[in-house]
């Protein structure tokens, strides 16, 4: 079977086709979340900036929900595997081929590396609009203008190149075109008039110039810049000035590469600050970036993409500010420098403050451009900038030079995954292309560091019977460093230049992040890990930020790259019980964060399960002040913690207490996979410690995913496990706990009598947590055998005592359940109802409990269907729908599509109520729950009732038998409704009102 053929075009409107066929992308919201993916292809982008792009600076608390949902549109739609997810967001990486704007970029390269006119017109006729036109989304409008900077930029180097093709009058056509795609662009403009004027055109080439300063003063209040006045007073006075001349051509830069790659934004951007800059004086720029990162290949290229406006002198000096030797002291690099611009040694004064004299005044009537490499401290070259105007100083360094004033600062990214490939390509050849999912794993090996794909790439090219897949096979040892080599150069020996000029604690910092196990990490984390003060560990972490050698993608959240984290770990200093102190301080500073998110009244519990030490670090627990968004941003960074405290025989109690510890915000939040892996790695580390008490804990919390996701069999397996041994040791209250779960368990698969037998039971044992757990099952279970007298006394007392505990997704849950019961027996309106399931909406918004969310949501659609508002009661129940899919419950997401479906119907709409009440259906089978399935059908059937009688009869029929086996109370509106099958709406709560406990 063949792959599809996909083509997705950006440059233009946003259109994608399979097989030549065209995929209807209509949705507004999947465009825009497709057209980001694109816009940022081969990079995972983060769900912040998706919802930005959607929905600007305001999105709603259930954003990511609905982003999900775009994102399993854009699956079913695009080929297999084509939207990846990724701990951090998602990535689209289309192959080679198959996006336009990639397919631009590689032309636009080849092109300049050739000076080939027709390479810029192929690449040009790419081009069937503004990029991504027609999308409605400022994000999506600041992303794709990077696409039009570069249109705009391989016009302008077309244009250089075009007149030699000899078809003036076919030149002047496209760059009239050209002009009124971008009206503000002076090189385009001139490049028009000059074709005019060769044409013999004189007056269109000055009204062309009328046009442009017209333009440029409206938008900007300038008129157009000296170059372009120069050449209109020419053709007034009919004498096109030549060359500039002056002094000697004076040309030093070293060689460029020419299989320069990527790093396109950065150049326009780097190429615009210095047009914006002009001539009124001396123009700085400064690359700064890790080592390896391509600082001078980066600053080599641009001095020869904009050389020629420096057309007197192009000076280099290395500074040496970051090798083993001794930096070049500035009166060095002047004499340097000054040799350059051909001052006889004779000349030159021995003192610094003469020779920085000299060299301005060589450079005051010049055109100059200097690239100072290497610079160590902004000390080191302050006193060699040009001074003068029209020169350009392009400085490099490993530090951010945050001393010097008036410059253009541009720090060096890694490479995006696509633009490594195409590194990789250029310097290995048609391996590369052949093998693309083996040079997108030599891509991400590497980090994305150009260095390190280079020192691959030379590999592979002086290797031609490696494949590409034995080059991953190498990386993929333990150790990808040593094979990072050739000859005198390597990733290693970049890193070790940096590393040894920091001062001793920020070294000692770096070493001890290799061991950290985190993919990020802040400083309270870095503290934990070093025994550092808080203040000192922010310190040392800003020291290695200037150096590169961490990141800071976020605001006070760091990185290390995996090539850096791997030299790193290898650096000596610690001896390995240093080590293994230093991750018992992290685990130790992990686990009382994560205690710290449990309300007081839940402490007794945690405590009794992991009997919480006291925390090594009380500083850094005092430190934190906000410890529940704290582990929602740290919660991918778990595993990895626990990971290690399981691998380190001192440590493996953290493994399974930080789970224990960190549950109950997961659970609430609904981040079940990581719920579950967590529980599943703590389950292993217990059983192998033969930890019979640790056991029972992870199989009670394990369970605990089963049951939210309706995999009920599996969650009552764990949970007789348990129980098993909570009978012969654990003492009551964990018994009761692990009852109170199963009771729910009986309770939300429909067997609430069961479910009240096992709650006496519990009601029998001595325990302290007085009747707070199973307060809710009861009264859940009475709410759905219909007696409502007994469900508000429980539901009442429940609320008494989650008030008392401070519960904000309990009281909210109950006061929902409250008003619906209370409503269905007479005893409030209907607008009385509504408010009190408002209040409960709003307090499982403001804790972000997507269960609580979508029960709420669901049941205030449910009263607004009653009350005829149903414009209000469709919104409700997509919102309802939006959060129940976070929680992957097909039982909880089944009552709310059937309800909707019911809703539906009463509203006029039974054409869009069949597909709800089917899905429903579908939902409840997967679910396997009888109740479910009885319900869905009961909804199904009564959505049919005008379409089929006999289908909906049959379908309310077996929904009876079914319920009244389980004596639902919704048995009596089935009933009611075989008799008549217009009856009217019985509103429920649904199954799963219930929570297991902790």
């Amino acid at each position: 079977m063949t792959a599809a053929e996909v083509r997705y075009r950006l440059l233009g409107p946003l259109s994608v086709t399979v097989d030549g066929r065209d995929l209807a992308v209509t949705a507004g919201r999947d465009r825009i979340v497709l057209a980001m993916l694109l816009l940022h292809a081969g990079r995972v982008l983060g769900v912040g900036a998706l919802a930005d792009a959607v929905w600007g600076a305001d999105p709603p608390a259930t954003a990511k929900g609905q982003l999900q949902t775009c994102v399993s549109r854009l699956r079913r739609l695009l080929p297999e595997g084509a939207i990846r997810s990724d701990p951090a967001g998602y990535c689209l990486t289309p192959g080679p081929g198959e996006l336009d704007a990639a397919d631009f970029a590689r032309l636009i390269a080849e092109a300049r590396e050739r000076q080939d006119v027709a390479l810029y017109r192929r690449a040009l006729d790419l081009w069937r609009g503004d990029a991504a036109a027609g999308i409605d989304s400022h994000g999506v409008l600041v992303a794709a203008a990077g696409l039009d900077k570069q249109h705009l930029a391989a016009l302008e180097a077309w244009a250089e190149l075009a007149p030699a093709a000899g078809d003036e009058p076919g030149v002047i056509g496209e760059l009239s075109a050209a002009v009124d795609r971008f009206p503000l662009s002076e090189r385009l403009s001139g490049h028009l008039m000059r074709a005019l004027y060769r044409d013999g055109r004189q007056a269109d080439a000055l009204a062309e110039f009328r046009r442009l300063r017209v333009a440029l003063r409206e938008e900007f209040g300038l008129d157009p810049g000296r170059d372009l006045q120069d050449l209109h007073t020419s053709m007034l006075t009919g004498a096109i000035p030549a060359a500039a001349g002056g002094h000697d051509q004076i040309r030093c830069l070293p060689r460029t590469v020419g299989d320069f790659t990527g790093r396109d934004e950065l150049v326009r951007r780097l190429v615009g600050a210095i047009d914006t800059a002009g001539d009124a004086g001396p123009v700085t720029a400064v690359i700064d970036g890790m080592a390896g990162s391509g600082k001078t290949t980066l600053a080599l290229h641009l001095a020869t993409l904009i050389g020629e406006r420096y057309a007197d002198a192009h000076l280099f000096v290395d500074l040496r500010g970051h090798h083993a030797e001794q930096p070049l002291e500035p009166s060095a690099a002047l004499l340097v420098l000054l040799r350059q611009l051909g001052v006889p040694a004779e000349r030159i004064p021995p003192e610094q403050v003469d020779r920085i004299g000299l060299w301005r005044t060589e450079l005051a009537q010049r055109r100059v451009l200097v690239l100072f490499d290497n610079a160590g401290s902004s000390a080191q070259v302050a006193e060699l900038l040009p001074t003068g105007p029209g020169s350009l100083a392009l400085i490099t360094s490993r530090r951010r030079l945050a001393g010097l004033d008036g410059v253009q600062p541009v720090s060096l990214p890694l490479l995006a995954t696509a633009e490594a490939v195409a590194l990789l390509a250029r310097i290995a050849g048609d391996r590369v292309r052949a093998e693309p999912e083996a040079a997108t794993e030599v891509a991400r090996r590497c980090g994305g560091l150009p260095l390190a794909v280079r020192l691959a790439g030379a590999r592979l090219a002086h290797r031609p019977r490696w494949r590409v897949a034995d080059l991953v096979r190498r990386l993929d040892r333990e150790a990808a460093l040593p094979e990072l080599a050739a000859e005198e150069r390597s990733v290693a020996s970049a890193f070790a230049v940096s590393y040894r000029q920091l001062p001793a604690v920020p070294q000692r910092v770096f070493r001890l992040l290799g061991a950290c196990p985190a993919a990020d990490f802040d400083a309270l984390s870095v503290a934990a890990l070093s025994g550092l003060p808080l203040a000192d560990a922010g310190d040392a972490l800003d020291d290695l930020v200037d150096v590169h050698l961490v990141e800071e993608p976020e605001p006070e959240i760091y990185r290390m790259h995996d090539l850096l984290r791997e030299f790193a770990g290898a650096l000596a200093g610690e001896t390995p019980q240093e080590r293994t102190e230093a991750l018992r301080g992290a685990l130790d500073q992990q686990l009382h964060a994560a205690v710290a998110t449990n309300l007081p009244a839940y402490r007794e519990g945690l405590d009794r399960d992991i009997g919480t030490p006291a925390p090594l670090r009380p500083d850094l627990l005092a430190a934190l002040t906000d410890p529940a968004g704290r582990l929602e941003r740290e919660r991918l960074n778990l595993g990895p913690y626990v990971d290690a405290a399981a691998a380190t025989p001192e440590l493996e109690q953290y493994a399974w207490k930080l789970p224990r510890a960190a549950w109950r915000l997961l659970f609430v939040r609904a981040h079940l996979d990581i719920v579950l892996a967590l529980q599943t790695k703590a389950w292993r580390v217990a059983e192998r410690l033969g930890d019979r008490p640790a056991i029972a804990t992870t199989l009670n919390y394990l369970a605990s995913v089963y049951y939210r996701r309706s995999e009920m069999d599996e969650a009552a397996r764990l949970l007789e496990r348990c129980i098993a041994i909570r009978r012969e040791e654990g003492g009551p209250a964990a018994l009761a706990l692990a009852l109170n779960n199963l009771a729910a368990l009986h309770s939300v698969s429909g067997r609430w009598g069961r479910s009240i037998e096992i709650l006496h039971e519990v009601r029998r044992l001595p325990r302290s947590r007085r009747m707070r757990d199973d307060a809710n099952i009861l009264a859940t279970s009475y709410d759905h055998l219909g007696r409502y007298t007994e469900a508000l006394r429980y539901y009442r007392l429940r609320l008494l005592m989650q008030i008392e505990i401070g519960d904000p997704t309990r009281i909210g849950d109950t006061l929902v359940s409250i008003a619906v019961v209370k409503y269905r027996a007479g005893q409030v309106t209907i607008g009385a109802a509504r408010r009190q399931v408002s209040a409960g909406l709003r307090m499982q918004r403001r804790a972000s409990y997507p269960y609580g969310i979508a029960l709420a949501e669901s049941t205030l659609a449910g009263l607004n269907t009653e009350d005829g508002r149903f414009a209000e009661a469709v919104a409700g129940y997509r919102r309802a729908i939006e959060a129940a899919d976070q929680l992957r419950d097909p039982a909880q997401t089944s009552l709310i599509y059937g309800e909707f479906g019911r809703a539906l119907r009463r509203a006029g709409d039974p054409a869009s109520a069949r597909p709800m009440a089917e899905q429903a259906l579908r939902l409840g089978r997967q679910s396997g729950l009888p109740y479910a399935i009885a319900l869905a059908e009961a909804a199904l059937g009564e959505c049919l009732t005008e379409a089929d009688p006999r289908e909906a009869r049959r379908l309310l029929s077996r929904a009876r038998v079914t319920l009244a086996e389980l004596e639902a109370v919704e048995m009596r509106d089935v009933e009611k409704r075989l008799l008549d099958l217009g009856g009217e709406d019985h509103l429920r709560t649904g199954p799963g009102g219930e929570t297991m406990e902790g």
